[in-house]
């Protein structure tokens, strides 16, 4: 199934203020979260950053800065929050109220809403009811309660803490692809961002019809929204929202990172995506292929899915190990474990493949020394 048709007509920023909807939306993580909080405030919506005392004040001083490639252009367009449309703050999570936004969005790595002051913020959020996309690789339990036939009970110990998700309503939460690559450049202030590849957030529609059009009104604004150059040139920035009637097609980055991502991890090393993905690259498809079958036989239609060789010539660019393999190499005793959800689900559905196995087996292995390294430290 393809995407939502949207409404009819576009409207440029300023004209959003004057004839449509300006939302309030509530952004739980600064780092990746400010990529879509700047495509918002350019569309002319006001955003709320949640982070660490220090960086909240950096953003309310400085704003935010995301560079981005642009189509046909030397470099990279810096845009700054407070030139935009839309209006930029950011909070502690315990100095925000989540009843008084119009959306929330989850934007930090699964094993982060345990923390102190973000785990009671989540209850928070659970218990106003306000509508809540997760722009997250690891789809939350509420989310995968929405796909018909899978029994969540059995995946609670791919999550840091399963209990965390019991108070949310499946038909409150939805679930955006992060498609789009971006990172922190570690010789600048936190309020910077570097986007490296400028794909489109992909989010599926909510199970009511009114939050589904807030996203359509979403997605509609930030097509039409345009930079101001400074010199009169208005310019179209990438990185677009784009919603979706099937629950599946956020689910085409498991594929994804199943062939890259966790195949970064090896027994004593971690090696860069393009290598995971063209080293052995039947290898990497037969992971692909495996993975995007394993969706359609939960539910999702071919058509919901990135064919293999437009992802292989993606990946040709990510010269890097993925975030999970780094993290992994930094110490991390924690990190998202899409890769045990694959597992897990396909082992619902009668389905292994022996290097699936392999990735989940290399990944605990390196949680486990993590782990008693740090006790030895202890």
């Amino acid at each position: 199934m393809g995407e939502v048709p949207g409404l009819a007509g576009g409207l440029t920023a300023s004209e959003n203020d004057k004839t449509g909807s300006k939302y309030r939306i509530l952004i739980l993580g600064a780092s990746y979260g400010s990529l879509l909080s700047t495509k918002l405030l350019l569309a002319g919506h006001d955003t709320t950053l949640i982070c660490r005392e220090a960086t909240a004040a950096l953003f309310n001083t400085e704003g935010s800065v995301v560079r981005t490639p642009i189509k046909a252009r030397e470099g990279s367009v810096e845009i700054r929050s407070g030139e935009l449309a839309g209006t930029l703050c950011a909070s502690q999570p315990g100095d925000v109220d989540p009843s008084e936004f119009d959306l929330v969005v989850l934007a930090m790595q699964e094993p982060q809403y345990s923390a102190s002051g973000v785990r009671e913020l989540l209850g928070r959020i659970a218990a106003s009811r306000v509508p809540t996309m997760a722009v997250t690789n690891m789809p939350l339990l509420p989310y995968l309660k929405r796909i018909p036939g899978l029994d969540t009970d059995r995946l609670h110990s791919c999550f840091s803490e399963a209990a965390l998700w019991d108070d949310f309503d499946p038909e409150l939460l939805t679930l955006c692809s992060p498609d789009p690559q971006a990172f922190r450049p570690p010789e600048e202030k936190p309020n910077v961002l570097q986007v490296r590849l400028p794909t489109n957030f992909k989010a599926a529609r909510f199970v009511s019809q009114a939050h589904t059009q807030m996203l359509l009104q979403l997605e509609q604004d930030i097509e039409a929204a345009r930079f101001n150059l400074g010199d009169g040139d208005l310019i179209e920035v990438p990185v677009k929202l784009r919603v979706h009637e099937s629950i599946f097609v956020p689910l085409a980055k498991w594929a994804m990172l199943m062939t890259g991502n966790y195949r970064c991890v090896q027994q004593d090393q971690m090696r860069p995506i393009k290598d995971a993905v063209h080293n052995n690259i039947e290898a990497s498809r037969a992971v692909y292929d495996w993975v995007v079958n394993l969706c359609i036989d939960l539910g999702g239609q071919a058509a919901d899915f990135v064919p293999f060789e437009k992802y292989a010539k993606a990946a040709t660019s990510l010269a890097s190990p993925s975030s999970a393999a780094r993290a992994l190499a930094g110490g991390a005793q924690e990190i998202e474990r899409v890769d045990k959800l694959v597992a897990l689900i396909a082992a619902q559905k009668g389905m292994h493949l022996e290097a699936i196995d392999a990735t989940v087996d290399m990944v605990d292995d390196w949680l486990a020394r993590n782990r008693a390294a740090n006790q030895k430290e202890a």
